[in-house]
């Protein structure tokens, strides 16, 4: 199967490029800006599927298609999942989280060959994707309750430092200093919360800007989160989402 790569960021481009090397795709090629990919599919055969970052160096990526028509099966590649797991079930499009899981990416190219094979990119509705990614969502938790002993304790929202994973666990930090171990996931929490003041720094960890007490550089190209109060968990945002956190900062 033919593929293209849609991404900025050399460094999750190189290894998604890897990773689809391996599975026996040929890659025709990694472009890194809306312009350049509507450049390149003027002039060039479409894929049959392409990998598709949101967030690009110069625009939203939905600006591709609206310059040019492409007849191609797509995966999106995102950082936002609170907005994208909602967006993409409600259009039967899948997606991958950054930094994106071998077995995830497996999974994902076998539903685009069992279900959308005879599909194609038309029947999706772009401006209906954008709006539910962008939009602010009706509804998002203010509290949460967690069992201790025989007691039923409520966490405001607001008080909420951030949420981790450990030891097969998710455990929620309050800023009281003490953490709670619930009964959601991470991946469950990411639908619930708010995305404005709530950033998925991690696989393991969700983080509230408010407690935020300092951001330094850390080893490749990632960022540390120190918060308060302070945490035995180190708090670092992968590579591969530092770009859209500091887009989300802002």
């Amino acid at each position: 199967m033919n593929v293209v790569v849609i991404e900025d960021e050399q460094a999750a481009s190189r290894r998604l490029i890897r990773m689809l090397e391996k599975q026996g795709f040929t890659v025709l090629t990694s472009l890194s800006s809306v312009e350049n990919a509507i450049i390149w599919f003027k002039n060039n055969p479409h894929p049959e599927l392409i990998f598709l970052d949101i967030q690009l160096s110069d625009g939203l990526s939905f600006s591709i298609f609206e310059s040019i028509n492409i007849n191609s099966a797509i995966i999106f590649t995102t950082a936002f999942d609170a907005y994208a797991l909602q967006a993409f079930k409600l259009n039967s499009i899948d997606y991958l989280l950054k930094p994106i899981d071998e077995d995830e990416l497996k999974t994902a190219v076998a539903k685009f060959q069992n279900i959308h094979r005879e599909n194609s990119l038309q029947n999706f509705d772009f401006e209906d994707i954008r709006n539910m990614l962008y939009r602010d969502k009706a509804v998002y938790k203010n509290r949460y309750t967690v069992q201790v002993g025989a007691h039923i304790k409520i966490l405001a929202v607001p008080e909420i430092v951030c949420f981790y994973s450990e030891n097969k666990g998710t455990y929620v930090l309050m800023d009281s200093g003490r953490s709670y171990l619930m009964g959601q996931t991470i991946e469950a929490l990411v639908q619930e919360i708010d995305p404005n003041i709530f950033f998925r720094i991690s696989r393991k960890c969700i983080i509230q800007i408010s407690h935020i007490k300092d951001i330094v550089a850390y080893s490749n190209a990632r960022l540390k989160i120190e918060v308060r109060p302070k945490i035995d968990v180190d708090l670092i945002v992968s590579r591969e989402r530092v770009k859209d956190f500091k887009l989300w900062l802002s």
